[in-house]
């Protein structure tokens, strides 16, 4: 059972259940996650993070259990679930021929929303990305400035649920900072964030939440307030290992 599940839920999994084939992805998964929340889904390779998110998104269907995105049943109203929910993948892509406010403005536009300069340079500096980098071509683009331009898209959609997978995969410690203000930016406007992750040292400066998922369990969940960066380490190291998710 979830530490916190309320009617006021951004997110809501009950009893959420996925099988491929013979093998179960996700047994019984409940979680809630209340507006402005930030939690942080930790676990290894093939624990159930992506199939959390894709099930989330109405990319896969659930095989048992109930979902519901800011009070709405993902399964009945798959399109009024995801129009409220702002996704983040481990890789971003943009245009290499535009820069980063051209970007912005363009996915904006796509989502059905239209941005002007002043807020497009708004959404970028909140996301982390450094003022002088807004007119430069994302071809030239780190992958932790290709993020920070996403972060950003993901603002300007001004949804109620942020999905994250992976977010600071592959980013130096300077990147990583900067995309974690930028999460905390979004949960200071209420956002529910929602973090696949295997940072479990950015855990600490971002969540207020974290639950550790093995072969699709939910085998815990503590408030990151609660736990230092070291005990952290340590509760996943020993919940895996009781859960047998590594060796002796």
């Amino acid at each position: 059972m979830s530490l916190l599940q309320t009617a006021t839920d951004a997110l809501r999994l009950d009893g959420v259940r996925k099988d491929f084939g013979d093998r179960h992805a996700l047994q019984s998964l409940s979680l809630g996650i209340a507006p402005g929340e930030v939690y942080a889904l930790l676990g290894p390779n093939g624990a159930g993070k992506t199939t959390t998110l894709n099930l989330i998104l109405g990319f896969l269907d659930a095989d048992g259990g109930r979902i519901e995105v800011a009070g709405i049943d993902v399964a009945r109203d798959r399109l009024g679930a995801r129009a409220r929910i702002a996704y983040l993948p481990e890789t971003v892509m943009l245009h290499p021929q535009l820069d980063a406010i051209e970007n912005l403005s363009y996915f904006a536009l796509l989502g059905g929303r239209r941005i002007d300069g002043k807020q497009a340079r708004d959404l970028l500096t909140q996301a982390g990305l450094q003022a002088e980098a807004h007119t430069r071509r994302a071809g030239g683009f780190s992958k932790g400035m290709r993020q920070k331009v996403g972060l950003a898209i993901a603002l300007a959609k001004d949804a109620q649920l942020l999905l994250l997978d992976e977010p600071t995969s592959g980013l130096d410690a300077s990147a990583a900072n900067d995309l974690s203000h930028g999460v905390r930016a979004a949960s200071r406007r209420g956002v529910a964030v929602l973090m696949a992750t295997h940072d479990l040292y950015r855990v600490k400066d971002v969540a207020h939440r974290l639950g550790i998922l093995s072969a699709g369990r939910l085998l815990t969940e503590r408030r990151t307030a609660e736990l230092s960066a070291s005990q952290i380490e340590a509760l996943y190291l020993q919940e895996l290992d009781a859960a047998g998710a590594v060796a002796a």
